[in-house]
């Protein structure tokens, strides 16, 4: 068995492009990839990857999902066999067997750190919205950088009041515990016991994952004090390494792969004002020199990469390290140097996104030109330092893995270093038979202590109870409902059809709500309130299926319902995202019905014309779903009121007519609510 922490690093690291491409001749469109169908004959290319979702469609013949599903149909492999397959491929350890007592433990508290994370941060939003010292201090600061409160709420920015254990006495009168509030890093602990906030009297900025978790922050202090750190960051955990995040990857990856183009800048506000700009592809390392986790999850999305430089920068000889690893990691690399003065923050807040990008279009340069250029503009006519400028470039050049780019750049700069070019591929060539050795080195050495260490065991401290309950964070008594289908289950592959088609209006209706579901699920549509008056997160699938219990309604497809009752059991895991979830369902009719509900985009637009706001949205959507069941009941109440056996009965015809006017006055009150004119049945 392989556990689930396993399967979703696997299905993390996994690239679709890279996995199809390896069977499938593949070119751009886009921000995606087509070429033909592997799973039926076709002219035509109708097979499309879409890197930023990581699923794979043919419109042709239907087939959809991600890259374990990929495998599946190509190769015929089993679920389990396709995560090994992709274990292999990208160098992950597998150890199938079942988890311990203790590894089950584990997992729950970093279910349970995944909650602290995810409050704290909606508990810093409304520092910085609801009170004085917020508004005083936290949001003046914001807008004084010229952030747009559209941005702030965009970035889930928030602010920690001064008292320097606010949030800890808050969190404590929840029912939260001491030592997971010190393991997140929301908070320290002294020697006697008493914890202190770790951000007091700083304005936060919420660190996400790829799929928008948070799990970590960055917090800036507010006063002029140098025996203070400007920015504290979170301490690692078993939720977040900070050598592979990136601050803002998962606002920008869509952008990244539609632009194939990611921009590196050093710090936060660079990366929310060139956000606020209208410039989207942009990320920031979390607090820590560039390293290769960080690098490959940019290169998950394209191979391109400029890194932005301040005018006056002091950090680029320190940083020239990390741009070694973007070249032997495969990526090309561009710079820019920005104008004297200027860092990203401070031109995007005084340019435009166009101003910006032409910018960067006239000044950005090839990081090896960029280097060469650097150096020999230091060492002057000195041999010396002239042999160690030429050693320097080489060096790099030797980190590129493609044989053809690393030939480019030889002859290049040959030609800027006024240097014979065969003494260049030789020392080029020195180079890489040296790193080869000490890699295969490393890895003998690795394989030895691999073989001689008995199995690690977790001694890690373990929670000694549960830190929330697992009911439903809105208070509402939501049940799962029971399957009495009106219709057979559907064809996944039919599934947009059906989202156009008239023929069905009403499961025309449950497949948009269900769409809404998948991609939408576990986010917060609106704030209830507990008896004790405090406010509290109801996600969209909670306001969903609440509402359709509440007026005892459920899905009439067997697989539509299938997905409501295991949505509505996992909506409360830290971490959770329903499209992750349905994707990766073994349940392939799932996975195919969620792929075809995440990947279409213009059936919602054409059926809903107004604010594409899940608040409006969902609504909207809620009331169209019971109008069609009114409309339904009317006609078949119409038909009963004709059949001549109740015709011919007044107590059987008066009682039908009131199931008739009811009917009336419910169509009449939800066409009000969707702003039509009530026709006639």
């Amino acid at each position: 068995m392989i556990d689930d922490a396993t399967k979703n690093r696997i299905l993390d690291t996994a690239q679709i492009l890279e996995v199809v491409s390896d069977f499938v001749t593949l070119r751009r469109r886009g921000a995606n990839y087509i070429g033909l169908c592997p799973f039926h004959n076709e002219r035509t290319p109708s097979f499309n990857v879409n890197p930023a979702r990581g699923i794979f469609k043919c419109f042709g013949c239907g087939k959809s999902g991600d890259a374990a599903r990929f495998l599946m149909e190509h190769e015929q492999m089993t679920f389990p066999e396709a995560l090994r397959w992709l274990a292999h491929k990208y160098g992950i350890p597998i150890e199938e067997r079942e988890l311990t007592a203790e590894e089950r433990q584990q997992q729950s508290r970093r279910e349970s750190l995944g909650i602290i994370n995810e409050q704290a941060c909606k508990w810093f939003e409304r520092q910085l919205w609801e009170t004085d010292g917020g508004k005083a201090v936290g949001l003046a600061y914001f807008r004084s950088r010229g952030f747009r409160d559209d941005i702030i709420h965009k970035f889930q920015l928030g602010y920690c009041p001064e008292g320097q254990d606010t949030m800890v006495k808050d969190a404590l009168s929840k029912g939260y515990q001491k030592e997971l509030l010190v393991e997140a890093g929301v908070a320290y602990a002294y020697e006697d016991g008493r914890l202190r906030d770790r951000f007091h009297g700083r304005v936060i900025f919420p660190i996400h994952s790829l799929s928008g978790k948070v799990i970590a922050f960055s917090g800036r202090i507010m006063k002029s004090d140098a025996k203070v750190a400007k920015y504290v960051n979170s301490p690692e955990s078993p939720v977040y390494t900070k050598s592979n995040e990136l601050y803002g990857i998962w606002l920008a990856k869509s952008t990244i792969v539609k632009q194939d183009k990611c921009f590196l800048v050093e710090g936060n506000t660079d990366v929310v004002s060139m956000h606020q700009t209208g410039i989207e592809n942009v990320v920031a390392s979390c607090g820590t020199s560039l390293t290769t986790g960080q690098i490959r999850k940019i290169h998950r999305f394209t191979s391109n990469i400029t890194v932005l430089y301040d005018g006056d920068s002091a950090g680029i000889h320190a940083s020239l390290r990390g741009i070694d690893m973007l070249l032997e990691e495969g990526m090309n690399v561009k710079v820019v140097l920005l104008p004297n003065g200027e860092d990203p923050d401070s031109f995007a807040r005084a340019h435009s996104a166009d101003e910006f990008r032409q910018y960067i279009d006239a000044q950005e340069v090839d990081f090896i030109r960029f280097k060469t250029n650097l150096l020999l503009a230091e060492v002057g006519d000195d041999p010396f330092k002239r042999a160690g400028l030429i050693k320097d470039i080489v060096t790099s050049i030797s980190k590129i893995p493609e044989q053809i780019v690393r030939s480019t750049y030889i002859t290049a700069c040959s030609q800027m270093l006024r240097t014979d070019e065969r003494i260049i591929i030789s020392e080029v060539d020195k180079l890489r038979k040296e790193a080869k050795e000490k890699a295969k080195k490393d890895a003998a050495n690795a394989e030895a202590r691999a073989t001689a260490t008995p199995e690690q065991t977790d001694d890690t401290q373990q929670p000694e109870e549960e830190m929330v309950s697992q009911e439903s964070p809105s208070g509402r008594a939501i049940q799962p409902v029971q399957a009495t289908p009106a219709y057979p289950t559907m064809d996944p592959s039919l599934a947009v059809k059906s989202l156009t088609s008239t023929a069905d209006p009403l499961q025309q209706k449950e497949l948009l709500l269900m769409q809404q579901l998948v991609r939408h699920g576990e986010e917060t549509i609106c704030y209830d309130a507990d008896e004790d008056g405090n406010e509290i997160p109801v996600s969209v699938a909670e306001f969903i299926l609440g509402d359709m219990a509440y007026d005892g309604l459920q899905f009439s497809d067997t697989l539509l319902l299938q997905m409501a009752e295991e949505l509505l059991q996992h909506r409360a895991d830290p971490g959770f995202s329903a499209s992750r979830y349905f994707l990766r369902h073994n349940d392939s009719r799932i996975s195919s019905l969620a792929t075809e509900l995440i990947g279409e985009r213009y059936e919602l637009s054409r059926i809903f014309q107004g604010s594409t706001s899940i608040q409006e949205v969902v609504p909207h959507l809620l009331n169209d779903y019971k109008m069609a069941i009114v409309e339904r009941e009317l006609k078949e109440t119409l038909a009963r009121l004709k059949d001549p056996a109740i015709a011919g009965s007044p107590e059987q015809s008066r009682q039908v007519m009131e199931e008739y006017n009811e009917l009336l006055e419910a169509r009449k009150n939800l066409a009000k609510q969707l702003g039509e004119r009530v026709t006639g049945v």
